[in-house]
């Protein structure tokens, strides 16, 4: 069997979400005898892409704010053109060095239109280059809201030329791309369901706490960190709580909130066994970001979530009301966000009754392996290849 090469750009830019996803299914392909390339253009973070993967590290680039209205270096200095060229040189160069039988682009064109000057003229490449490669777009199953008009046009317009299949990382029965996307049904290039990308099963805790407070990356939950720590400060109880704050909070905010720590509250930067702990939490507050929804779901705790909503950012809300209606999840809506309403609705969801029982499809990692070598089993054929 063909050893074929995998090429997958990803960009983080606030959180580490998009690099989390992208680095299970790397994994995943990787378990599948991939050979496989993973470019990067984010801050670093230890642990990914992973173990088993070429990586390339481009010239690494941030969101200036919240609403991703600008591209900054790590520096803050807004990025000029020619650092752009110098990263699409970079991102070209890869290509060519690895001679990938399927490129994988993460979230573009969906998302990620800060990176046009680099993907446009990655994907020219791509349609010169003979035998040209697969090419899928890689993204999650619920999209941002675009209110700017002409962008879901533009959207199709780029899949449908140059694309060759839709990758959407979650479960039809949880939630379809069209949901979201208000011209789904003017995709003509191959729309595949892989399941939600979680993690594999984690073993149970070594540690236990009431309540367990996370940010993810940390850089979009300060409000949701600073009334934990209050709410734990007035808590009229006995709870044990976490508080896990994320690796990209500012080192001086992370020192001040770990030293003027109430006693009952455990204060991290990052908790590498996250997934277990959750395994045996009485709670998990969170926001609703994919890959911690994911984390939970395969924990089956009880969760109360306080979507981002910052920036005009829709997906998260969508996420948590979704969960909230499949009785999977208690939502508090991030404007109520404050140490009295934080701790009313922890009080609300540990008085819910567990979880029921889901039937979600968790293995989107393993899947997307199958349905890429399936579709350039297809496409080899259909190619002459």
């Amino acid at each position: 069997m063909k050893r074929l090469r995998a090429f997958l750009y990803v960009q983080h830019l606030l959180g580490i979400g998009h690099l989390a996803r992208s680095s299970r299914i790397a994994a995943a392909l990787v378990d599948d005898e991939f050979d496989v390339t993973v470019v990067t253009g984010g801050a670093s973070i230890a642990g990914f892409p992973g173990p088993g993967v070429k990586s390339v590290t481009l010239p690494p680039v941030t969101s200036g704010d919240e609403g991703f209205s600008g591209l900054v270096d790590l520096q803050g200095k807004a990025i000029d053109d020619d650092f752009k060229k110098r990263r699409s040189e970079m991102l070209l160069q890869a290509y060519r060095d690895c001679r990938p039988d399927i490129v994988i682009v993460e979230a573009f064109p969906f998302g990620r239109r800060q990176m046009r000057f680099e993907l446009l003229p990655l994907i020219e490449v791509i349609e010169a280059t003979s035998p040209r490669p697969l090419l899928a777009t890689s993204v999650r199953d619920i999209l941002q809201e675009r209110v700017k008009p002409g962008r879901n046009e533009e959207t199709a317009d780029l899949i449908n030329r140059h694309f060759n299949l839709v990758m959407v990382h979650g479960d039809p029965a949880f939630a379809t791309i069209d949901k979201t996307f208000p011209l789904a049904r003017a995709i003509r290039a191959e729309v595949a369901y892989t399941g939600l990308v979680a993690a594999p099963p984690s073993p149970a805790a070594c540690e236990r706490f009431d309540i367990l407070v996370s940010v993810g990356g940390g850089a979009a939950g300060k409000a949701l960190v600073s009334s934990a720590v209050a709410a734990a400060r007035n808590a009229n109880n006995r709870w044990k709580w976490c508080l896990i704050t994320g690796p990209n909070l500012p080192k001086d905010e992370f020192d001040a909130i770990a030293r003027d720590a109430t006693p009952g509250l455990s204060v991290f930067r990052f908790r590498e066994d996250f997934a277990s702990l959750l395994t045996g939490a009485r709670l998990s507050v969170s926001q609703a970001g994919y890959n911690t929804v994911c984390d939970v779901l395969r924990a089956g705790c009880r969760s109360l979530l306080v979507p981002f909503a910052a920036g005009g950012e829709t997906e998260q809300t969508v996420r948590a009301l979704v969960l909230e209606k499949l009785g999977l999840a208690t939502v508090l809506i991030e404007k109520d966000l404050t140490p009295e309403g934080l701790a009313q609705a922890i009080e609300q969801a540990l008085a819910a009754p567990t979880p029921s029982a889901h039937r979600l499809d968790l293995e989107g990692a393993r899947h997307s392996a199958q349905i890429l070598r399936e579709r350039y089993r297809t496409w080899s054929l259909k190619t002459g290849l």
